[in-house]
């Protein structure tokens, strides 16, 4: 009989200024899996909706799944400087809409972004200079104990050929030496642990200090 699964409410009391966790890791190392988890176990984060330009699969919808563009418009929107980040991953484009993240915060949600390190290097660099995004920003890098961890569970999905594994497992290589820049690291285990340990990441940045508000008393008592 299977475990039920446990999922880490938010304790009382735990509120503050909402956080944009941007959330990497290696392909194959279980951040689609602990990003589905932490929205589920919490619901005030929200996902962030990206836009793209491939095309539109079956059962998706425009300004749900994705925000749908043409290729000409996403360019206008890197030329004009609206993306916080933005990728072009086999021939089709991706980027994360800072209106789209501020929006969100400003209406007191968590966000999460689901994205690669080179992305999560972007939004840094946007957080120097935005006073904003800096106070909530909390990056966590999410990684398999070992390559050979790594490599099982690149296998065990079943999606990739083995010329792509080995060329997944480099990339994951170069990946992980950038996870010193990640105010947080996840060494993978179970999927419950991974999520209790995303939580307890949250939870201890919602209480930093400059992001609660202090209470005041009364000195006259």
């Amino acid at each position: 009989m299977s475990r039920p699964q446990i999922q880490p409410a938010e304790p009382p009391g735990i509120s503050g200024v909402p956080l944009l966790v941007v959330l990497s890791a290696p392909s194959g190392a279980g951040k689609t899996t602990l990003g589905d988890q932490l929205l589920q176990a919490r619901p005030n984060f929200t996902r962030a909706i990206t836009c793209t330009t491939r095309e539109r699969r079956p059962g998706e919808r425009d300004g749900v799944d994705y925000y749908f563009l043409d290729a000409g418009d996403f360019l206008k929107r890197v030329q004009a400087g609206n993306f916080l980040e933005h990728a072009t991953v086999y021939g089709n484009s991706y980027g994360s809409l800072k209106s789209e993240v501020l929006a969100k915060l400003r209406a007191g949600r968590d966000v999460l972004l689901n994205i690669d390190v080179q992305g999560a290097a972007a939004i840094r660099a946007h957080s120097d200079e935005d006073p904003e995004l800096k106070r909530a920003l909390v990056s966590v890098f999410l990684a398999a104990p070992t390559i050979e961890i790594l490599e099982k569970r690149l296998r065990k999905r079943g999606q990739d050929s083995n010329p792509a594994i080995q060329k997944r497992l480099s990339v994951a290589r170069q990946e992980v030496a950038q996870a010193r820049h990640f105010d947080f690291v996840i060494l993978s285990s179970s999927i419950e642990e991974d999520l209790r340990r995303m939580t307890a990441v949250v939870d201890a940045e919602k209480m930093r200090q400059g992001r609660v508000p202090l209470p005041t008393y009364d000195e006259s008592r």
